[in-house]
């Protein structure tokens, strides 16, 4: 458990440095001094300056931080070595805050962020988010280049289905759907995700020719014991009904199902068939959960369910690419990350999907944990793909986290920016200290949110 969570800690870290050595390599070559670049938080363990910048290690193995000159705003070039605020209170400034006096005494503002050229601030700020989509596009070349892509290639389609009637056959590959080209398996599985009931207009090859057909879903009616829940191909909880008895039962969206009654479960076709046949009995239900395996008596109810079916069935097995098509391939992998993050977003916007689905750090530290634990079992070549995946989905992630418009992060201060550039003058100080401690009280409440619900969750 503790080399799960170290892995963890250590995959989430290198996105953040990564983030922040964005910052850094572009500020130092827009001529921005940086007072200290850190890895890790909390009490400095040791470090060393070249130049300007204090490089050090922390006690906290989790992240880093490029500190830039003029962060401490209130700080003069004084050679006090204590702060007085205004009410006659006062307290000893921090290293870092020494080194930032000194380093404005050194330079005055002229070195500052703030005292670049706008276009300059922009390109530092960007910077972390395009830091991770890069690092991102690398690893996924190395993960492509390993162990393949997932073309979407249909790989069953049941006689009479939807699928079967629009013309669809095994061995079809998707290339389009609804107008939009699609390359992998697990793009085509999003999509029916959230967009069950949608008609889908698809462009699909066969014998090296591309054809277009219109699949209708069917609205099927099930009546038959059920538990209340929905579950992936890795027999993972997706979603759990409410009022049901799953829900009643403390089981958590996110559980592992790994046994019913003692019977190991390796299928979602298993899963459902040990349900079905309960006949009302009382399930012992295990699961996987960050902090370890737990058991649910819980008493399957006949329930009146319904799906939306096509009749198609995708496996998503991989194939190897030639070097240039793998370079192509990891490309569209990172930008379906990107996509799929933005869409996600959208519909916790617009109400599609509760706030219940973010991560905080303990929640993306506890999923990582869980992956590398299940992925043991496989060999350590399928532990470094999974591993190589994740970091690819976090570093997409945090990029377009970043970028988004809320005060406080890079994006909110980047629409600042640009508004200064279409202006041709920088915003007021007082409006723009306003918005950020607007920005900075929602983040903080955003994040006592999921801190707290991702602890709740680990039990």
């Amino acid at each position: 458990m503790i080399f799960n969570i170290i892995i963890a800690i250590l995959i989430l870290s290198a996105v953040i440095i990564v983030h922040e050595f964005g910052h850094f390599i572009i500020a130092k070559a827009n001529g921005v001094c940086v007072v200290e670049f850190s890895v890790g938080f909390g009490p400095r363990i040791f470090g060393f300056r070249i130049g300007d910048t204090d490089y050090c290690l922390k006690a906290l193995p989790f992240g880093g931080s490029c500190r830039m000159l003029g962060q401490d705003e209130y700080l003069s070039d004084t050679a006090s070595d204590s702060y007085e605020d205004d009410d006659g209170e006062g307290y000893a400034l921090s290293d870092f805050e020494k080194r930032n006096k000194e380093m404005l005494a050194k330079y005055g503002e002229s070195r500052t962020l703030e005292k670049k050229s706008v276009s300059a601030r922009i390109a530092v700020l960007a910077a972390g988010p395009v830091f991770n989509f890069l690092f991102a596009i690398i690893l996924s070349i190395i993960l492509t280049g390993v162990g393949g892509y997932d073309p979407c290639v249909v790989n069953e389609v049941e006689d009479g289905s939807p699928g079967y009637e629009a013309g669809l056959r095994d061995g079809d590959e998707i290339t389009a759907l609804n107008g939009n080209p699609i390359f992998f398996t697990r793009e085509y599985g999003f999509y029916r995700n959230y967009h069950e009931a949608d008609t889908m207009h698809i462009s699909y090859k066969r014998d090296g020719a591309v054809y277009n057909t219109t699949v209708v879903p069917k609205e099927i009616t099930d009546t038959s014991y059920k538990i209340g829940i929905r579950f992936d191909q890795s027999l993972r909880v997706s979603e759990i009904v409410q009022d049901s008895p799953a829900s009643e039962s403390g089981l958590r969206e996110q559980d592992k199902i790994i046994a019913i009654n003692g019977e190991s479960i390796d299928s979602m076709e298993k899963l459902t068939e040990l349900i079905d046949a309960s006949e009302g009995n009382t399930l012992k239900i295990r699961v996987l959960r960050a902090a370890g395996e737990r058991e649910f008596d819980i008493t399957p109810q006949m329930m009146e369910t319904s799906y939306f079916y096509t009749g198609m069935t995708l496996y998503g097995n991989r194939v190897q690419a030639s070097p240039i098509a793998t370079i192509g391939y990891a490309f569209c992998d990172v930008g379906y990350r990107i996509s799929s993050v933005v869409e996600v977003l959208t519909m916790m916007v617009t109400g599609r999907m509760g706030v219940n689905n973010l991560s905080g750090p303990v929640g993306t530290v506890s999923a990582i944990s869980s992956v590398v634990e299940e992925s043991k079992e496989d060999g350590g070549f399928y532990l470094f793909l999974n591993i190589l995946n994740i970091a690819i989905m976090l570093s997409a992630n945090l990029g377009v986290m970043n970028l988004l418009p809320v005060p406080a992060l890079d994006g909110g201060k980047l629409i600042v920016y640009i508004i200064e550039a279409i202006r041709g003058r920088p915003a007021p100080r007082k409006v723009e200290t306003v918005i950020n401690f607007i920005g900075v009280i929602f983040l903080l409440v955003l994040m006592a949110f999921v801190l707290i619900k991702d602890i709740v969750y680990l039990f």
